[in-house]
C-alpha cells in the first residue's frame, strides 16, 4: 500500500473524512451483568474503604500516585477532591449482587478534539481482583468510549515496573507502545511509563471476545472460566 505524499513528496497522514470533536464522557452509569460503573460520589465512601481495608491488600497502592489511605478520614479527604474532578473523571465500580461499590476507576487525558482518552486511576479492591466484575468493568468503560462517544484511541499507561499492571493491559486487548523514559515523578520515585492502547478499528473484534467471554455459558458451575479472554482476542483477531 503507497503512502499519500504532498506536492513535493513529503510523506503525509490519510484524511479522516468527516471527523468533528467529540463530547466528553458523561456523568451516568453504565451496567452490565455483575457490575455498574457509576460516577463517584461521597456516598460510595465508607463501601470503598472497607473493600481496600478487607482481605490482602498489599501493593494495592504502591505504583497508584495516591494511597495508601491509613484513616477513613484520609481516604474521606481525598474522596471530596476525586468527587470533583473533571479530568480524572472517576467512576465507582459496583458489585450488583451485593450493591456495594468495591473499587472505582477514572478517564483521564480527555482530548475530544482529537478522540483520544485514558483509562486509568484503577483501583481494584480484594473482593474484586480477577472477578468477571473487574473484566467487565474494563468492557463497559472501553463500549462507552467506542460505541456511545466515538472515539479514536483508547489508552493504558503504567509504571514500567508495574508487572500485574501490564499483564492486565494485555489481558483486556490493549496492545504494546513504547516506554517513556523518566516520565514522571511520583510518590519520590521515578516512573518509566510503558504505554499500551486500543484503536477504534481494534475495537469491532475486542467486543466480539468480551461478549463471548462474558456471556454466563463460559463459566461452569462454580465460576471457573471455560475459555480465557485471551484466547478469544487472538481467534476474533484472526477472524476479522
Amino acid at each position: 500500500m503507497s503512502r499519500r505524499v504532498n506536492e513535493i513528496g513529503q510523506p503525509i497522514g490519510d484524511d479522516v473524512p468527516g471527523w468533528s470533536a467529540k463530547k466528553t464522557p458523561p456523568h451516568a452509569p453504565t451496567e452490565g451483568s455483575y457490575c455498574r460503573v457509576e460516577p463517584l460520589t461521597s456516598q460510595h465512601t465508607t463501601a470503598l474503604y472497607e473493600a481496600f481495608n478487607t482481605g490482602r491488600n498489599e501493593g494495592l497502592w504502591t505504583y497508584m500516585p495516591v494511597g495508601p489511605f491509613e484513616t477513613l478520614g484520609a481516604f474521606e479527604k481525598w474522596m471530596d477532591t476525586a468527587c470533583k474532578s473533571e479530568d480524572p473523571l472517576f467512576y465507582a465500580i459496583v458489585d450488583r449482587a451485593a450493591d456495594r461499590a468495591v473499587g472505582f476507576a477514572s478517564y483521564l487525558r480527555i482530548v475530544p478534539q482529537y478522540g483520544v482518552i485514558e483509562v486509568g486511576f484503577i483501583a481494584f479492591s480484594p473482593q474484586l481482583q480477577k472477578t468477571p466484575i473487574a473484566t467487565e468493568a474494563m468492557y463497559l468503560m472501553m463500549r462507552r468510549v467506542f460505541n456511545e462517544l466515538g472515539y479514536r484511541r483508547y489508552e493504558w499507561k503504567c509504571d514500567a515496573l508495574n508487572a500485574p499492571s501490564r499483564r492486565a493491559a494485555e489481558r483486556f486487548g490493549f496492545s504494546y507502545d513504547g516506554l517513556f523514559e523518566q516520565a514522571l515523578i511520583y510518590k519520590g520515585r521515578n516512573r518509566d511509563t510503558a504505554w499500551y492502547s486500543i484503536l477504534d478499528r481494534d475495537w469491532p473484534h475486542l467486543e466480539q471476545a468480551y461478549e463471548t467471554w462474558l456471556d454466563p455459558k463460559n463459566f461452569d458451575a462454580e465460576g471457573h472460566q471455560k475459555r480465557r479472554l485471551a484466547d478469544l482476542i487472538v481467534e476474533m483477531r484472526k477472524t476479522a
